[in-house]
């Protein structure tokens, strides 16, 4: 039996298909490297990315608008490698002023007076309210001056850092007429802290004073140990990229 000859017209219409796949695998391709490439930028970039696209596509130019310029994707890589290797020395310079200022209120943290706590965002110094007042009194003591004046030394080395005063109290009620609450009397000790910190030479923008009154308690206060431990001042020395003061901690 004689096998029939195709003519060129009918081979050319048996390869279409194959333009069809091709086209099909070069799609399937972009579109998988596109979501690999969305699964590696962050939330932020990503956001940028879309307002970016928005823009460009929804700009007409009879309206007047420019179409933004083109996004560098391969800027993205060095800003993330620059941020994370910020972030690390920020914290690598936290740690240093922490073992400062262990080193310097040694004698006072082996009498537990002072503590010290620190992670890669904040330095919390707990300071008792024993070396600091006297009993319902917002008036630094003498030996007060001594602990601030090793503290400021530390905090003036890292003068791009926010500094916050905390100050706490117990739950045993104050009403006079300076201090008709604990809100009143746990304010003004960590204010009086703040200025003797400018005093010695702490740049007074870096500072800010927080009452917390007696409502962030450490310990229990039915016993009179967990008082003492209640009543207390807290400065926190913060990442210099902190936006804003966030309490964190217990």
């Amino acid at each position: 039996m004689r096998r029939r000859k195709v003519r060129p017209e009918e081979e050319e219409k048996l390869e279409r298909w194959l333009v069809s796949y091709a086209d099909f695998i070069t799609l399937l391709f972009a579109f998988f490297v596109v979501m690999y490439a969305i699964s590696i930028v962050n939330k932020g970039d990503f956001k940028v990315l879309s307002e970016s696209l928005d823009q460009a596509f929804q700009a007409r130019p009879e309206e007047g608008r420019k179409v933004p310029e083109p996004i560098q994707v391969g800027e993205t890589p060095r800003r993330l490698d620059s941020a994370i290797l910020e972030a690390a020395q920020e914290a690598a310079r936290l740690r240093e002023a922490a073992s400062r200022i262990e080193e310097v209120l040694a004698p006072y943290i082996d009498q537990e007076l002072v503590a010290v706590e620190h992670n890669e965002f904040w330095i919390a110094v707990e300071m008792k309210s024993a070396i600091l007042f006297a009993s319902g009194s917002a008036e630094l003591s003498p030996e007060a001056s001594s602990v601030l004046a090793k503290l400021a030394e530390v905090v003036r080395e890292l003068p791009d850092n926010p500094v916050y005063i905390e100050g706490h109290t117990d739950n045993v009620p104050i009403e006079t007429a300076r201090f008709p609450s604990n809100w009143e009397l746990s304010a003004a000790r960590s204010a009086s802290v703040v200025r003797r910190l400018i005093e010695h030479g702490v740049n007074p923008a870096r500072l800010a004073a927080v009452g917390f009154g007696e409502h962030h308690p450490v310990a229990d206060n039915a016993e009179e140990s967990g008082r003492y431990r209640n009543r207390r001042v807290v400065l926190v020395l913060q990442a210099k990229n902190a936006a804003r003061y966030r309490f964190e901690r217990p």
